[in-house]
């Protein structure tokens, strides 16, 4: 018979995540449309229960298995994966969070949309790979839906469906499609440019493309945009996985990645051997084609960092709220009060610029709000996924032994956290393009410029930080110091953020330890300033 322990935290299961979330409720209040509270609420409920995190750790715990052959030996590339990833992906694609923005005429769907992508990540990752990647070709195939008649026919429709359809069938045989994308070579790496995998153009409208993929991302999906080189340039193109007979198209599966995190995902290496394609756009400028798809991964990168920051601390929180030692809470011990308001204060400043950018992306008739996003979008990326494995492992230590086991999340959410860093431009990548777009996109300098200096007055240290990221902007041509520039950038966005969302006692710390002249915070967490309210800062994160 078990005797049981005291001091134990009670179950992190069986609550709603947005209820219980304080800083998101008060966000969506600040940033969000008026009938995102029924969406996130719902959604909320669902994610937070016993039976979500136990689908999210055997999904995780049996990664996907490729079968190349079947038993007579004909190739079907097939990818099996654990039915709970199935379940997981069946719920978010009824949520909408594939879609949603797509789909929904009333204003603020991005935002909503970003509530729930948030969400989503604090309990499984993998699977928002594919969703962020269909959501994400939408205005791709929108945009060049006259090129190709499957697109519009058969494909964007089964793509706006809040349904899940794993089927392997033909897309026109399915009540739901799924897209995916491949860019990355062996030789090149982000160098698209040097991409050597060819597009034969057929004369009829389609191609054949031969090559080689290093990075397929879910070769699940029904379809994938690709780039490929034409006799004109590098083109995008369009890979349907089945052909409308319902046989596989030309592209060979060799293998799936053995990764760090992400591991309840297929990501995957693969050839084509004169696979059936659609090209979109011009053929000789697949990068400005696909680029639009690229935009929207960033923004993801982002809002999944978030909250996947808002995941580990939230569970270091509940920890430390019931657990004793040295005869106090370690939510009242003073150097676990400055952790713990450090982690609290990282987390709601990347949530607010996550939301903030997806309002950008909420207006794209806005020629301001779009200029803003060129630059906000790749700092934002940098610096929110860069500190997303440092709280990560912040919180892990809170937790002590037991945050390094995977009967909690935490090493999983650990593991998966560098992924968005790296994919779709790793950091130095992000920062050459914060720098292009200084060079080459005054609009977009003077809408970030009109985004800082929205509360001019309203802190002083705040205020001497935009006036040198002024200067730093003003010679933006080195890019030795492209990172010293990025982060300065995301770290004022943060900065208003919280000041136009936050109480005073949220953005007058986050400036004092972030931007501080006189008293700055240090590199690791629990570093915050004396004349901090700690307290407030925990309390404020907590249920």
């Amino acid at each position: 018979m078990s005797t049981p322990y005291p001091n134990q935290p009670p179950p992190y299961e069986g609550r709603n995540l947005y209820l219980t979330d304080p800083l998101l409720r008060a966000a969506i209040e600040g940033e969000g449309p008026d009938w995102a509270e029924e969406a996130l609420t719902r959604w909320g409920a669902t994610l937070g229960t016993a039976e979500s995190f136990a689908l999210a750790d055997a999904a995780n715990r049996h990664s996907p298995t490729l079968h190349t052959f079947d038993r007579q030996g004909d190739r079907i590339d097939d990818v099996e994966f654990h039915p709970a990833w199935h379940a997981v992906m069946q719920r978010a694609c009824a949520t909408g969070e594939h879609c949603l923005p797509w789909t929904e005429t009333r204003p603020g769907a991005q935002i909503v949309r970003a509530g729930l992508y948030y969400l989503h990540a604090q309990v499984e990752n993998g699977t928002q790979c594919p969703l962020t990647m269909t959501y994400a070709s939408v205005p791709v195939l929108r945009r060049h839906r006259a090129d190709c008649a499957f697109v519009d026919d058969v494909l964007l429709p089964r793509v706006l469906a809040r349904d899940y359809d794993p089927r392997p069938l033909p897309a026109s045989s399915k009540r739901a499609a799924l897209v995916g994308m491949g860019m990355t070579e062996r030789q090149g790496g982000s160098d698209v440019r040097a991409n050597r995998t060819v597009a034969e153009g057929l004369g009829d409208g389609t191609f054949r493309i031969t090559g080689h993929k290093w990075f397929f991302s879910a070769p699940q999906c029904d379809a994938h945009l690709v780039l490929a080189q034409t006799r004109d340039g590098l083109g995008c193109f369009l890979l349907p996985r089945r052909l409308p007979d319902g046989s596989l198209n030309a592209i060979r599966l060799l293998r799936l990645k053995d990764k760090l995190g992400n591991r309840s995902n297929a990501s995957s290496e693969v050839e084509f051997d004169g696979a059936l394609a659609y090209v979109l756009g011009d053929p000789a400028r697949g990068i400005a084609t696909i680029l639009e798809m690229v935009q929207h991964t960033r923004l993801d990168c982002v809002i999944g960092s978030a909250g996947i920051m808002r995941g580990a601390v939230a569970w270091a929180l509940h920890h430390a709220a019931h657990r004793v030692v040295f005869g106090r809470r370690l939510i009242e011990q003073p150097l676990m009060q400055n952790v713990l308001a450090d982690l609290a204060l990282e987390s709601e400043a990347a949530l607010l610029l996550a939301l903030r950018l997806a309002r950008a992306f909420d207006a794209p008739q806005d020629s301001q709000q779009t200029a803003l996003a060129r630059i906000a979008t790749p700092a934002a990326k940098f610096w929110v996924c860069k500190r997303a494995p440092a709280v990560a492992c912040e919180a892990m230590e809170v937790v002590g032994g037991n945050g390094y086991v995977e009967e909690v999340p935490l090493p999983r959410l650990y593991r998966e956290a560098p992924v968005n860093s790296i994919w779709e431009g790793s950091g130095n990548v992000m920062c050459l393009d914060v720098l292009r777009a200084c060079q080459r996109e005054p609009a977009a300098v003077d809408a970030l410029m009109t985004e800082l200096t929205t509360v001019r007055g309203a802190n002083a240290d705040l205020d001497h930080h935009v006036e040198s990221v002024r200067a730093m902007l003003a010679s933006a041509d080195d890019p030795y110091l492209a990172r010293r520039l990025t982060q300065s950038i995301a770290l004022g966005l943060q900065a208003v953020a919280l000041s136009r969302f936050a109480p005073a006692v949220v953005a007058d710390a986050f400036c004092a330890s972030r931007l501080g002249r006189a008293t700055p915070g240090g590199i690791v967490f629990g570093t915050l300033p004396h004349g901090i309210d700690a307290q407030a800062l925990i309390s404020r994160s907590c249920a």
